[in-house]
C-alpha cells in the first residue's frame, strides 16, 4: 500500500468513526506522518476477522483493533444477517467490566433498536455463562457478549451466540459456528457508512431476578440432600465471577468461600496478575496462599469472566493445581458415578483418560475438534463436555457452553461427598491412575511475534516428522482441513495446532503408564520423566 493510499484510507476512516477518543487517537497517528506510518500500517493491515469466536483483538482505533466504530459495524451486519435468516425474538447483550465493555453492550443495543429488534441488556457486569444462560431463558434469537475472557489488559471480544431458532436443538445457546460465522462476516462488510447506521433507543434493562433465576438452577444442577461441609478458598481474578459464584453456592446451601481480598473486585487493569488466566504461572499465587492460612479443602478460581474454572488441592508439600485434564477426568468420572445420562465429550487435544473411562463404564462418549463450540454439539443429548484448557459443561440444558460456576459448584460437591468420607480428590485420582493408568499431560506453547513463524514450524513437523518418540514407533494422523498433527505411539501422544485466539503453536502431550507392581508413585515418576523427553522431540521436530 502506498504512502498515499494508506493516509487516504485513515482519512476516511477517521471521517467515519463515531468515537471521540479514537478519533484522536487516530488524528495523532496521521499528523505524526511519516513517523507513524509503521504503527497506521499495522492498525490498516486488514480488518478484524469476524470468527467462530466472534471478534477479540486490542483495544485501539482503526479496523484492525476493537473499537466503537468496529462494533457498531459488527452490531449491524450481524442484526442484517439475523433479519436475513429470518429470526424473531430479542437480542440478549452481556458485558463484562473490561474497557469499553459497558459502551460496546450499549452501542450494541441501540443498533438492533434502530433495525426494530428488541435488545435486552444485562442488568450489571455478569459472567458469560449467565449470558449464555439468558440466550435459552429468554428465548432469544441470539446472544452476545462483550468479552477478551482472559486475555490481557489492552484486549477486548465480542462473542455471538444464537437461539434454537437459527442455532437448532445442540446450538440453542452456544456459540455459533460455520456457515454462520461466514455469513456474518459477510453481512458485516456489506454495512455501509456508520453515520448511515439507525441508532434506537438503548434497550430494555432487565433486572436481577435474571441473576437470581441462573443462580437458583445453578444450584439445581447438584444432587440434593449431598455433603455441603466444605471449606473453599476462591478467586474471581480481578473479573466479574464473584457475586454469581457466591450466590450459587448460597443457593445450593455450602458454606461462603473465603475470596482474595486483593482480586475480589472487577478491575479491568488485573494489577496482581502478569497475565488474567489461572493457567498461567503465578496466577494463582494468591489464591493459594489464602487457601494455606484459611484452612480450606479446595482452592477455586474463576478466569475475569468466569467461564473457565480452575481447582488446587493440598498435599503434604503445599498446594498443587490441578490440570484441566485432571479436573476433566474428576467432573466425568463424578457424574457418571451420579448416573446423569447422555452422552460425555472432549476434544482431540484432551487427554484419553475420559474416553478410557466411558468406555469401561458403557457410556456414549464423543470426540470433537477443539472449541467449545464443537464440544456442545457432540450429542444433542449432550451429559458432559470439558476442553483441557480448563474449560467444563456440566450441565449443559442450562448454559451450552463452558460454565465456570457450575463447574465450582459440581467439584465442590465432589469434594464435600469425598470429604464426609475421610478422603480427598488427590484420592479419587489415584483410584482412576490404577485402573486405567497415570494419564500425565503437559503442553508445549510457543508464543510468536510473527504468525509466519508458526506455518514454518507446522511444515518442519510435517514435511519430516519423527520415526520414534520415546523409543516407540510413531504413527502421523494430519488433519491438514483444520491444520492438526497427531504424533502417536502405543505410550504416547502429541496433538500440534496453532492456538485460536493467541499467536501461539500448542502442541498437547500425553504419555499413559500402567501401575504395576512398582505402584503408582513409581508409575507417576515415570510418567513425568517421559514428558520431559516428549516435550524435548517434539520441540525439535517443530524446530523451536
Amino acid at each position: 500500500m502506498a504512502p498515499d493510499e494508506l493516509r487516504s484510507l485513515a482519512d476516511a476512516w477517521l471521517a467515519d468513526d463515531p468515537d471521540p477518543a479514537t478519533r484522536a487517537e487516530l488524528t495523532r497517528l496521521i499528523e505524526g506522518l511519516p513517523g507513524t506510518e509503521a504503527e497506521l500500517r499495522d492498525r490498516f493491515a486488514g480488518p478484524l476477522t469476524f470468527g467462530t469466536a466472534g471478534l477479540r483483538g486490542r483495544l485501539r482505533a482503526g479496523p484492525n483493533g476493537m473499537n466503537l466504530a468496529v462494533v457498531t459495524r459488527a452490531a449491524a451486519g450481524l442484526i442484517t444477517w439475523l433479519a436475513e435468516q429470518g429470526g424473531q425474538g430479542p437480542l440478549v447483550i452481556g458485558y463484562d467490566a473490561r474497557h469499553g465493555s459497558k459502551e460496546f453492550a450499549e452501542q450494541t443495543a441501540r443498533v438492533a433498536t434502530g433495525a426494530g429488534r428488541a435488545a435486552l441488556v444485562m442488568p450489571a457486569l455478569l459472567p458469560t455463562p449467565v449470558l449464555a444462560y439468558a440466550v435459552r431463558e429468554l428465548d432469544a434469537v441470539a446472544g452476545v457478549m462483550v468479552t477478551a475472557s482472559h486475555n490481557p489488559p489492552q484486549d477486548n471480544g465480542y462473542k455471538v451466540y444464537l437461539g434454537r431458532e437459527l442455532g437448532g436443538p445442540g446450538g440453542d445457546g452456544a456459540q455459533i459456528v460455520p456457515p454462520a460465522d461466514a455469513g456474518i462476516e459477510a453481512a458485516i462488510r456489506a454495512v455501509g457508512p456508520i453515520a448511515g447506521i439507525p441508532l434506537g433507543a438503548p434497550g430494555t434493562l432487565l433486572d436481577d431476578k435474571i441473576i437470581e433465576r441462573y443462580a437458583g438452577s445453578a444450584a439445581a444442577v447438584l444432587a440434593p440432600g449431598g455433603p455441603r461441609d466444605l471449606t473453599v478458598a476462591y478467586t474471581p481474578m480481578h473479573g466479574v465471577g464473584a457475586a454469581t459464584l457466591l450466590a450459587s453456592f448460597a443457593a445450593a446451601g455450602f458454606p461462603a468461600p473465603a475470596v482474595v481480598a486483593a482480586q475480589a473486585e472487577p478491575d479491568p487493569e488485573f494489577p496482581t496478575v502478569a497475565f488474567p488466566n489461572p493457567e498461567e504461572p503465578g496466577a494463582m499465587d494468591l489464591l493459594l496462599a489464602l487457601a494455606a492460612t484459611s484452612g480450606a479443602d479446595l482452592a477455586i478460581a474463576n478466569d475475569p469472566d468466569a467461564d473457565r474454572c480452575a481447582v488446587a488441592v493440598p498435599t503434604t508439600d503445599g498446594w498443587r493445581a490441578l490440570r484441566g485434564d485432571e479436573l476433566g477426568a474428576l467432573l466425568g468420572d463424578h457424574l457418571i458415578r451420579r448416573g446423569v445420562p447422555g452422552t460425555y465429550a472432549t476434544t482431540i487435544v484432551s487427554s484419553q483418560l475420559l474416553g478410557r473411562l466411558c468406555e469401561a463404564r458403557g457410556v456414549p462418549y464423543a470426540e470433537t475438534l477443539t472449541g467449545f463450540k464443537w464440544i456442545v454439539r457432540a450429542a444433542e443429548e449432550l451429559a458432559y463436555g470439558y476442553e483441557e484448557a480448563l474449560g467444563y459443561c456440566v450441565a449443559p440444558g442450562l448454559v451450552r457452553d463452558k460454565d465456570g460456576i457450575t463447574a465450582a459448584l459440581t467439584v465442590a460437591e465432589l469434594a464435600a461427598g469425598l470429604k464426609a468420607e475421610g478422603r480427598t480428590l488427590a484420592d479419587r485420582l489415584d483410584e482412576l491412575a490404577t485402573e486405567f493408568g497415570v494419564h500425565a499431560t503437559d503442553q508445549l506453547s510457543v508464543r510468536v511475534d510473527d504468525l509466519a513463524e508458526i506455518g514454518a514450524a507446522m511444515s518442519r513437523a510435517r514435511s519430516a516428522p519423527p520415526a520414534t518418540l520415546l523409543g516407540q514407533t510413531v504413527a502421523v494422523t494430519d488433519d491438514a482441513a483444520n491444520n492438526v498433527l497427531t504424533f502417536r505411539t502405543a505410550a504416547a501422544r502429541a496433538v500440534i495446532r496453532p492456538s485460536g485466539t493467541e499467536p501461539k503453536l500448542k502442541a498437547y502431550l500425553e504419555v499413559v503408564v500402567p501401575v504395576d507392581a512398582g505402584g503408582l508413585a513409581a508409575a507417576r515418576a515415570r510418567a513425568g520423566d517421559g514428558l520431559v523427553g516428549l516435550r524435548r522431540e517434539i520441540a525439535a521436530a517443530l524446530g523451536v
